[in-house]
């Protein structure tokens, strides 16, 4: 039992090393995306306070954050479940602005 789980354990090393832009990264974005997807909140309501001042941070930020967070935990969710199949078309990120969340920075 042991040597059949070692077999398996190098066997998934290696397949993972062999599509590591694959479905290996879909599912790590997934993964990301579920767990920071709370960030959102803040990057929204951090967004609307710099572009138009407190009050718009206090109502269209926390809107805007969560619908941000809605849209990344459905995203992350589905890439997590989709990971082996190659869809969209090679494995493409669904959400590209950003990829991950935190890629261009917060502030």
């Amino acid at each position: 039992m042991k040597k059949i789980i070692s077999v398996l354990l190098v066997v998934l090393f290696i397949s993972s090393v062999a599509f590591a832009d694959g479905p290996i990264k879909k599912l790590g974005r997934g993964l990301a995306n579920i767990v920071t997807c709370p960030l959102e909140i803040i990057k929204g309501v951090s967004d609307a306070n710099s572009e138009n001042g407190p009050i718009a941070a206090i109502s269209f930020g926390v809107l805007k954050g969560v619908f941000n967070t809605g849209i990344r935990v459905v995203v992350g969710a589905y890439e997590v479940i989709t990971f082996p199949i190659p869809i969209p078309r090679d494995y493409s990120p669904i959400l590209t602005d950003p990829e991950f969340f935190l890629e261009e920075g917060l502030l």
